[in-house]
């Protein structure tokens, strides 16, 4: 495992009808739903550990504090940023924003634990079994 601070990645989508407030039923308008953002956001996090985990190794979202601050309409290309900003064992912690054609519309912080698939989907299917 070789996690570097500072490490940044960002990925995109484009507001549509799949990903509005309206469809993914947050709210009444199409606007890009906040739940859409907050995965996007988490999306970017996942894929900046990615190549620095071990083999069977991946990482599992623990805590998010968000805020969306802005509207964006459908055709907005939208990018969310995560970067890498403390690491603690197997905590990763991260800074997210979230930008449409006119700027900043969300920002906030997350957590990632780092696990070992096969172990964490053990203790799932023992849940499955209850």
């Amino acid at each position: 495992m070789d996690i570097q601070i500072g490490k940044s990645i960002t990925v995109t989508t484009k507001v549509d009808k799949t990903n509005t407030a309206l469809a993914v039923g947050s709210g009444g308008l199409e606007v890009f739903g906040t739940p859409m953002m907050i995965a996007l956001m988490e999306k970017s996090a996942y894929k900046v550990l990615e190549d620095s985990l071990g083999v069977g190794q991946t990482s599992v979202g623990i805590k998010l504090n968000v805020e969306h601050i802005s509207a964006s309409p459908l055709g907005a290309d939208i990018s969310a940023m995560a970067t890498i900003t403390a690491v603690d064992g197997r905590k990763v912690s991260f800074d997210l924003t979230a930008r449409d054609n006119s700027g900043m519309i969300g920002k906030g912080t997350h957590d990632r634990f780092v696990i070992d698939s096969e172990k964490f989907m053990n203790k799932v299917k023992e849940k499955a079994m209850v």
